[in-house]
């Protein structure tokens, strides 16, 4: 069994997802959240309740790996340097516990989600409660997003065991 900690960075919020992966590939939803930034009273303090809120997870679920989504633009350039921070800060957080970290673009996440890299998020949430066998459960949507980053860890991983490719090769291959 290995267990797989998807992040989903955010300025705002910073959503965690915790799934299992059995041998046979079958993956099981452990645990999901978003850590709310915005009542720090300035932007560091933000990255800093990010750092402290990363740290409790993976004290308190243990992953064995960590994936997170890269950086995109999508409205304006200081978005997308907010966006940097409180990933370089989540990425920091990751590193300093020498875990293994793989980095997925969004465009990847929703194609190996969803089957194509311009779905929306409610088909995100839709296949994320659809492959975690979580029909009945409400799920804040950067919690979702980060199960949705964890689970395409996992079937990227499987892919890359199944031909001898790295995940890197795979992403670049846009497998």
């Amino acid at each position: 069994m290995i267990r797989i900690l998807g992040i989903d960075p955010g300025s705002q919020r910073t959503g965690l997802g915790v799934i299992d992966v059995a041998a046979d590939g079958r993956c099981t939803y452990v645990h999901a959240q978003a850590l709310k930034l915005l009542d720090a009273d300035d932007f560091p303090s933000r990255l800093g309740l990010l750092c402290e809120g990363l740290e409790a997870a993976l004290e308190e679920w243990q992953p064995q790996q960590v994936a997170i989504e890269t950086v995109f633009m999508d409205k304006s350039a200081t978005s997308a340097l907010k966006l940097g921070h409180a990933r370089g800060a989540a990425l920091a957080t990751v590193v300093r516990r020498r875990l293994p970290i793989s980095e997925y673009p969004p465009r990847v996440i929703k194609q190996s989600l969803v089957g194509r890299g311009a779905a929306d998020k409610q088909q995100i949430q839709h296949m994320v409660r659809l492959l975690l066998n979580l029909p009945e459960m409400k799920l804040q949507a950067d919690a979702a997003d980060a199960l949705a980053v964890a689970l395409t860890h996992a079937h990227m991983s499987a892919t890359a065991a199944r031909t001898g490719l790295s995940t890197a090769q795979l992403r670049r291959r846009g497998a």
